[in-house]
């Protein structure tokens, strides 16, 4: 029988933050930025979400609701390290790992118990393993599915741990609200009300065909999900098989569902400065540029694009995923989700002439600062894509 961890750091960014200045704890912190600056909060306290603040909430909003708050840039280094402890201490109880983020990971227990216990004295233990390591509190879920773990830790924060029997997985679920499914947003939430469906359980009696034939494979994602099954994407692949990705991507959905172009332009430039980021994290360059966007109906669209040799640059990724989204969106149609994913990796740029490779150089030095001081001084500070950019090329 499959045993699965899902271990969430209990408001991380903020907890780390709090480790070196205790005077916040309690109070209301907001990081991501100043409260007048244009970007999203990474992370907010118990205390500041009383008051409804949330991740992904524009930083203006979030002073609108909670004017109070301590508003913090945020520091990446300290993240990463504190984040690094957490691995550290999964290594000790499983070799395979999955981190979904540098707050929240995957670990198989199967097969363990001897070593550690039965999964539930288990978790227990590596709920306070984790606390002693660090200072920070964490949350588990665990069952015999990644889905369901990932529910049950939802469930049990702050600082708690809840087990799942195996064959309880579908009643677990069952009475808790639709939205409480990973997958399932503030668009999905109303489609799925417009249909008399609000318990997860609700979901789980529908035929999977209906579903497949109103929303497509996200419908049919859904049906799994409903009944306990690790369903439709990050669900669909083992833990720990191997680290090294086969394609680098990030996604922003929408609170409100959007056409302003320049907002949709906005998004595109921040996600290819995260996908960038992470080419160069890994040391890979990337040949295959791919967008993905889904209308409020929740028609999803992706397109790729092949480039001529392959990249890590922000700018080219951004001007190839702009290139594409205008080439396919239906201007005045409004989009909830974007995506910006690389693909196709290799060690280096390939075949360039001379002056484009003296240039992309140049451009790589560059990002790799900014990435630099985004960990030092926050993301919010430096965003090279929107103003750096080379002229306008079409993809040939």
């Amino acid at each position: 029988m499959r045993s699965i961890f899902h271990i969430d750091m209990d408001a991380f960014f903020v907890s780390v933050e709090e480790l070196y200045d205790p005077s916040l704890k309690g109070k209301p912190v907001v990081v991501g930025g100043r409260a007048n600056e244009r970007g999203v909060v990474s992370a907010a306290s118990y205390a500041a979400r009383k008051f409804g603040v949330h991740s992904a909430m524009p930083l203006r909003t979030a002073y609108q609701l909670c004017p109070q708050a301590i508003f913090l840039e945020g520091r990446r280094d300290r993240y990463h390290h504190h984040s690094q402890q957490v691995r550290d201490v999964l290594e000790q109880f499983s070799p395979l790992i999955s981190m979904a983020s540098i707050d929240e990971g995957y670990l198989d227990m199967t097969g363990t118990e001897r070593l550690h216990g039965p999964a539930l004295a288990a978790a227990h233990k590596l709920h306070e393993a984790i606390r002693r390591a660090t200072g920070l509190n964490n949350s588990i879920g665990a069952s015999t599915a990644r889905l369901v773990s990932k529910v049950a830790s939802d469930q049990a924060k702050p600082n708690g741990v809840l087990w799942i029997p195996p064959g309880a997985e579908a009643s677990f679920l069952a009475p808790l609200d639709i939205r409480k499914i990973p997958g399932v947003g503030k668009t999905g939430e109303k489609s799925f009300h417009s249909l008399g469906i609000y318990k997860t359980g609700d979901l789980a009696k529908l035929d999977e065909r209906f579903l497949q034939d109103r929303f497509g494979k996200w419908g049919l994602a859904m049906a799994g999900k409903a009944r306990g099954v690790d369903a439709g994407g990050w669900f669909d692949t083992d833990i720990g098989v191997s680290e090294d990705p086969r394609s680098i991507s990030h996604e922003h959905t929408y609170i409100e569902d959007t056409a302003d172009a320049a907002q949709l332009e906005m998004s595109l430039a921040h996600l290819s400065e995260k996908v960038g980021r992470r080419l160069r994290e890994h040391g890979l360059h990337a040949r295959t540029v791919q967008i993905k966007f889904r209308y409020s109906d929740f028609t999803t669209f992706t397109r790729a694009h092949s480039l001529d040799h392959a990249t890590q640059l922000d700018t080219e990724i951004f001007d190839t995923a702009r290139f594409l989204f205008h080439r396919n969106w239906r201007a005045g149609h409004k989009i909830r989700l974007l995506g910006v994913q690389c693909s196709g990796f290799s060690e280096s740029t390939g075949q360039l002439d001379l002056l484009s490779g003296e240039k992309n150089e140049k451009l790589r030095k560059m990002f790799t600062a900014a990435d630099t001081l985004r960990d030092k001084f926050g993301d919010s500070k430096i965003h090279l894509a929107r103003t750096t950019r080379p002229e306008k090329k079409k993809p040939e």
